[in-house]
């Protein structure tokens, strides 16, 4: 019976998948670094009022500072999705531009492993 349900599971799975690449996809998140940036601003706004509406729904209470009788701030996201992206293309670059030196290392190591499996 769990065997039955692997197709299911791999369909589900990839239709999330599926559904959450186009919703970044049309809120911008993939698009130029200020469209990113622009998305992240409305995420910014538009989180806070959804976790109170999602905490009142389900029932639980916001907790109160000790200190003070307000509700604590939500955190406050210092990130630059263009400067991630520039990292992360960085990075990227960066291992393909060793990879041909890379190769040739790990050729070479495996030759001699199995040269001297041989012996």
């Amino acid at each position: 019976a769990v065997a039955a349900l692997g197709p299911f599971r791999f369909v589900l799975k990839g239709s999330l998948a599926g559904a959450a690449v186009y919703v970044a996809y049309d809120q911008g998140l993939l698009g130029s670094g200020t469209e990113g940036a622009e998305a992240l601003r409305k995420a910014q706004t538009a989180l806070p009022p959804a976790v109170k509406e999602w905490t009142s729904y389900v029932g639980w209470e916001v907790r109160r500072c000790e200190r003070s009788q307000r509700v604590r701030a939500t955190p406050n996201f210092d990130f630059s999705p263009s400067d991630s992206w520039n990292k992360g293309v960085q990075t990227v670059v960066s291992a393909l531009s060793v990879a041909p030196t890379r190769a040739c290392e790990y050729t070479a190591e495996g030759w001699k492993y199995v040269k001297d499996l041989v012996k």
